[in-house]
């Protein structure tokens, strides 16, 4: 079992080879030891646990600033990049670069470096990233798969609105008609009932055409509402048939019987007889 390492073991280490070398060369281990527990007090060493399971001592905020920069070959597919990144910055760091050039959110890449998948909190420094060095980005496999179902729910999604927007056309075109007509029968003109029904079967043709398009979402609004645009006109040519019937003059029929007199009673039948 790896046990954590402490600080003040190296110090005690330090104090007991100090003392060794001192007394091999006479010297006083008092003086030593005060320069040095003065040293351990000035200097106070912040640890921290890397990625690896090992303690290291704590990087402080400025110290990034003076490691040097690498430039890191990033082979992606066919595309090849060569990204900048401190050599202390973490393969995190260097996804969230990398999506400024490949569009990939840090997500949706994995990093391989000498053979292995590199883990976001893992160091570049510490895995042996030098200047120059190559890595291969690839996309994670369930994202390339969710990308895949997204995009055909997409073109789902937009062939329904075109289903929609081209019954849509053809409703604008007969609500035209069906104003006109309203129009006419309102100024007292006369419509044929021939117009009226054609275009009235028209308009139920588009309400079946609405009714066998699978709808969910924001196109269920949609197709509800050129429903009720059909609905309407149907019931704009449905009173104006009416109002048509209603004003045309009724056809009166009527019969004139002849009387004849009735036929005497004295009326006499000569007959002829033959040998």
């Amino acid at each position: 079992m790896n046990l954590p390492i402490i600080p003040g073991f190296f110090l005690k280490k330090e104090e007991e080879m100090i003392k060794r070398r001192l007394d091999f060369n006479g010297g006083k281990y008092e003086n030593a030891a005060t320069t040095s527990s003065c040293g351990s007090k000035e200097e106070e060493v912040k640890w921290e646990m890397r990625p690896g399971g090992m303690l290291v001592q704590q990087r402080s905020e400025n110290f990034g600033a003076s490691s040097p920069k690498l430039r890191i070959r990033v082979a992606y597919g066919a595309l090849r990049y060569e990204i900048a990144a401190h050599s202390l910055a973490t393969f995190g760091e260097l996804k969230k670069l990398l999506t400024a050039e490949t569009g990939l959110q840090p997500g949706e890449q994995r990093i391989i470096f000498r053979g292995k998948e590199r883990e976001n909190g893992e160091y570049l420094d510490t895995c042996g990233v030098k200047d120059r060095s190559k890595v291969i980005l690839i996309e994670d496999p369930e994202s390339i798969e969710r990308r895949f179902i997204e995009m055909r729910r997409n073109a789902k999604i937009q062939t329904v609105h075109r289903l929609i927007n081209d019954v849509s056309e053809e409703v604008d075109k007969l609500a035209e008609q069906v104003s006109a007509i309203e129009k006419s029968i309102a100024i007292g003109n006369k419509v044929a009932e021939l117009q009226i029904t054609t275009l009235t079967e028209m308009l139920m043709r588009q309400a079946v055409k609405l009714d066998s398009i699978s709808t969910e979402g924001d196109a269920c609004a949609l197709k509800d509402f050129q429903g009720k645009r059909v609905q309407k006109c149907v019931e704009t040519l449905d009173h104006v048939l009416k109002v048509s019937s209603a004003r045309a003059k009724p056809v009166i029929v009527t019969t004139e019987w002849e009387t004849f007199d009735p036929l005497c009673n004295t009326m006499t039948t000569n007959w002829q007889l033959f040998n």
